[in-house]
């Protein structure tokens, strides 16, 4: 008998402490803090069920997600609750008119203070779901960067994504030569045993809520 890959049960062990974090709720909006190791939507197998997504919908079941983090990336997602603002937040996110930030830590000593890195980002199709700097068929894709600080072999950054690709973040550091710590998909060696988790976390976010106001919300950084 033959076992089908979609019978085959992924590896996926996600975190139940915190089970779900809400930072703010108002009639509009859901700001949530995402664990690292917790999907934000639901996968295509049964074993991927349980998610960021899912667990709000168990309190809210009108919450729709807005945008997305990697699984590994903790940190801030927004969820709207009812359609109306969710399409208003949406099209800000469309026109990159939210301004989002991140805490890394990364591998190495990170010269200088700030930076820009602009490589255009493709899927690698030899090594799915990874993606890869590709100046032929990549889409656009800017991150500016700022050090925080130096510890041993490592860096602490402030990123700042100017465009929303998959994994836009991760691939760009390795891109400048320090991957992120942790990182499974980009990270080897010493750089990828320097830490239990993905040392990526989107600390804060600002948008326009319907009735006009500017909001911003931070999520503390857990490492």
């Amino acid at each position: 008998m033959t076992t089908a890959l979609s019978d085959v049960s992924p590896i996926y062990h996600p975190p139940l402490d915190p089970y779900l974090t809400i930072l703010h709720r108002d009639r509009d909006f859901l700001v949530c803090d995402k664990p690292s190791g917790l999907l934000s939507v639901p996968g295509r197998h049964p074993a991927l069920s349980d998610s960021l997504l899912t667990r709000v919908q168990k309190e809210f079941p009108k919450a729709l997600i807005v945008h997305r983090l990697d699984k590994d990336t903790s940190g801030i997602v927004l969820m709207s609750l009812n359609r109306k603002a969710h399409a208003f937040v949406a099209a800000q996110f469309e026109a990159r008119e939210t301004k989002k930030s991140y805490v890394a830590e990364v591998w190495g000593r990170v010269e200088g203070e700030e930076g820009v890195i602009d490589l255009p980002l493709a899927i690698d199709p030899d090594n799915k779901p990874r993606h890869r700097v590709d100046h032929e068929h990549g889409k656009p894709a800017l991150t500016r960067w700022q050090v925080i600080g130096h510890g041993e072999n490592r860096t602490r950054l402030r990123l700042f994504p100017m465009t929303g690709r998959t994994h836009q973040l991760r691939v760009h550091m390795k891109a400048l030569g320090h991957v992120i710590l942790g990182d499974e998909f980009y990270a080897e060696g010493e750089a990828l045993a320097a830490a239990d988790r993905l040392m990526l976390h989107a600390e804060e976010l600002s948008f326009r809520k319907p009735d006009g106001s500017d909001v911003t919300f931070t999520a503390p950084t857990p490492f």
